[in-house]
């Protein structure tokens, strides 16, 4: 037999479903909404372009802030801070270089627009911008072109993303949207 102690020795296991919501020292971090991310797993978007799609809805619908000529910015699905967007041209086309000259340009000037809508509509201290070009490089959509804008803060990294590997979002995606598409024809 193991080395366990006498009071585990012998003993059964209880059932806990009257435990079920009881609280404890515990804080959960729902988010339900990454479970469709997790179980389409790497390949999803191959061949169903989220990006692509976006634009045929409502701004709502495809968390859309705002629609230009050759590109939109979108909300990101699965953030990594709150107001986390997303710049993509219109065109189903996967890397920087194959942009065109109005595509490039056009996401520039949407990127500095976004951190001047992000300063006012959060408070933003700074940002990371960037795009990852290809599935090898960490691109989740890699088959469509699109920059990340993730605000950050003083006070964004805690224990809970250093430690425990998650991330606290404290507005629904919804709020987020409705704030940046307000503010965005008043802060160019």
């Amino acid at each position: 037999m193991e080395n366990r102690p006498d009071s585990v020795v012998g003993s059964s296991v209880e059932d806990a479903s009257h435990l079920i919501g009881v609280p404890d020292e515990y804080q959960r971090l729902w988010t339900p909404h990454r479970i469709a991310y997790i179980s389409a797993g790497p390949e999803a978007h191959d061949h169903n372009c989220p990006f692509c799609s976006a634009p045929s809805m409502s701004d709502e619908q495809a968390l859309i802030v705002h629609r230009g000529e050759n590109a939109f910015v979108v909300l990101n699905l699965f953030p990594y801070n709150t107001g986390h967007l997303l710049i993509c041209p219109y065109r189903h086309v996967a890397m920087y270089d194959e942009a065109t000259v109005g595509e490039t340009s056009e996401i520039a000037t949407l990127t500095q627009q976004a951190m001047r809508v992000l300063r006012h509509v959060s408070g933003t201290e700074g940002f990371n911008i960037g795009m990852n070009q290809g599935k090898v490089a960490g691109a989740g959509v890699a088959g469509h072109l699109h920059q990340h804008v993730v605000p950050r803060w003083s006070t964004d990294s805690n224990f809970l993303p250093i430690i425990a590997k998650t991330k606290a979002m404290p507005r629904l995606l919804g709020e987020v949207r409705d704030s940046i598409a307000v503010a965005w024809s008043t802060h160019s």
